[in-house]
């Protein structure tokens, strides 16, 4: 038990962040808490679990991670807590947990929060997972907190050789994807779902943005070990109009020019 809580929401700069570190703050002294980020997407429950897939093993072993990404809060989707060998996940049931929960060798142990009757029926990050995640930090055994239960929805990654998705778009507009470099290419040929084949362009692959020219488009392996579209200097996401969900290919080639997207 280490007596942390790591944040992750689409709350953005709202005060709904803010709040929940206020019911963090009414527990027992000698919790802390620090934010992983609360800018995740609106709604975006796929790059919210992309982020927490990627980031949750950074942290000391015993975090408990509450997070909150949840447009269906009040329907009767499950609120959910789980532990894994080495961490503690507190969210909703739609997926968001998932990829972080099986990397971490699955659940060992769910249960299903009880939602009180007072609570809100639009922020349960507040009335039922920040109560929940300052219990487990402060030392409490996750069977306390409700009856035994199973994660319900699943949230996998699309990838099939070479094609992949964008797993999220980040705020200089690189496109990042789920997708490992190929060693020794010099170029990727990228292909988005539904693009006509006359649109696919030759992405330069270069190990840092300083290697690229002002507005060359080129693939770099990011901070998570994938491959990310950057435009330098611009932004990748804006020229190519992607979200993340989108399908993507990249294909390996040799030494190719600038994309015509």
């Amino acid at each position: 038990m280490s007596g942390l809580v790591v944040l992750l929401s689409d709350f953005g700069s709202s005060e709904y962040a803010g709040v929940m570190k206020g019911i963090l703050a009414r527990h027992p002294a000698g919790l802390r808490w620090c934010d992983l980020t609360h800018a995740v997407s609106p709604q975006g429950v796929r790059e919210g679990a992309w982020i927490l897939y990627t980031s949750y093993r950074y942290f000391p072993e015993g975090a408990v991670f509450l997070a909150v990404v949840d447009p269906g809060v009040g329907t009767s989707r499950q609120a959910v807590a789980v532990r894994t060998r080495g961490y503690m996940f507190v969210g909703p049931d739609n997926g968001l947990l998932w990829a972080a929960v099986q990397d971490d060798g699955g659940p060992l142990e769910a249960v299903a929060l009880p939602v009180p009757p007072e609570a809100s029926s639009t922020f349960h990050g507040r009335d039922v997972f920040a109560p929940a995640a300052a219990r487990l930090a402060a030392g409490e055994p996750l069977a306390a907190l409700g009856p035994p239960t199973t994660l319900r929805e699943t949230l996998r990654f699309h990838r099939q050789g070479r094609e992949g998705e964008v797993v999220r778009v980040d705020a200089f507009g690189n496109v990042v994807t789920n997708l490992p470099p190929v060693p020794g290419s010099d170029a990727y040929e990228l292909e988005l779902d539904g693009q006509p084949r006359s649109r696919r362009a030759a992405v330069r692959a270069v190990a840092t943005y300083a290697d690229g020219v002002t507005g060359e488009w080129v693939a770099v392996t990011g901070s998570a070990g994938t491959l990310e579209v950057a435009v330098v200097g611009g932004s990748a996401s804006r020229r190519l109009k992607v979200q993340p969900g989108r399908k993507i290919r990249l294909e390996p080639v040799g030494e190719g020019g600038g994309p015509r997207a």
